[in-house]
């Protein structure tokens, strides 16, 4: 059976961040993950994480501007000294969290911007942080993202991360393979994740249409499930999918299987 981990900021939103950690807990989940950690201390976090008892598997660099729209900084050459002082404070939290892989968002192509340029900077944004989370035993991970629900992104595709990690050359940079937006973006699902599976750190859910919990959609998560047992998956599954209703009233899924 696959490790589920409650995205808190996806789930639970009826809820302040901090008081998350505990619905989380209280509805069976063992595990959470999340995109940013940093609008609170390192400190309260981790307290918040302790008290439930769960486990923090995954949190982002940061990704400048979220508020604004931005989706990440990495493919920006005019952002690389930002995404360094990102990583640092990656690295901080994630050493007082106890997490031990962090997701990188490559960002928003600009309009006219060279893909040349764009991917000469991502590579050595990539390389840098690969080497800076490894001395510190976090994993990298970057994810391709569709190309509907954020116009522009730049990493869109499962073969586009591919190279790109194979360009960069680094042993401590893998794959966050989410479910949702490769269906949107390409299918072949079960074949893609069993293909590739040993360069996939992490996996993540949502159904299509909707991006809402498992069931309500035209993927069969039930045979994919058995389909990750069955090649071996032993990783965190992030459900992270907008509820149709309430995080609780969704949670059938999870008691189903």
């Amino acid at each position: 059976m696959p490790q589920f981990a409650a995205n808190l900021t996806m789930l639970f939103t009826e809820e302040p961040f901090i008081d998350r950690f505990e619905a989380a807990a209280k509805a069976g989940f063992k595990a959470v993950e999340f995109l940013f950690p940093y609008a609170h201390t390192a400190q309260q976090v981790r307290n918040a994480a302790l008290e439930a008892g769960v486990q923090i598997v995954l949190h982002n660099l940061p990704a400048g501007d979220w508020d604004a729209g931005e989706r990440g900084i990495a493919c920006l050459p005019d952002r690389v000294n930002e995404f360094r002082e990102g990583v640092a404070r990656a690295i901080e939290y994630a050493t007082a969290l106890g997490v031990t892989q962090v997701n990188c968002l490559a960002g928003k192509a600009p309009a006219g911007a060279d893909p040349a340029v764009l991917r000469a900077a991502l590579v050595g944004n990539l390389r840098y942080a690969a080497g800076q989370l490894g001395a510190h035993g976090i994993r990298l991970l970057i994810e391709p993202i569709n190309t509907f629900d954020i116009p522009g992104f730049y990493l869109h595709g499962t073969a586009q991360a591919l190279a790109l990690m194979d360009e960069v050359g680094s042993d401590n940079l893998f794959l966050q393979y989410d479910i949702y937006h490769m269906q949107r973006m390409e299918g072949e699902l079960a074949a893609t994740m069993q293909k590739h599976l040993p360069r996939i750190a992490h996996i993540q859910l949502a159904d299509n249409p909707g991006r809402n919990e498992p069931g309500t959609g035209e993927i069969n998560y039930a045979f994919l499930f058995q389909h990750l047992d069955r090649i071996g998956y032993t990783g965190h599954i992030g459900c992270e999918y907008k509820p149709k209703t309430t995080t609780t009233a969704g949670l059938g899924w999870l008691a189903g299987l």
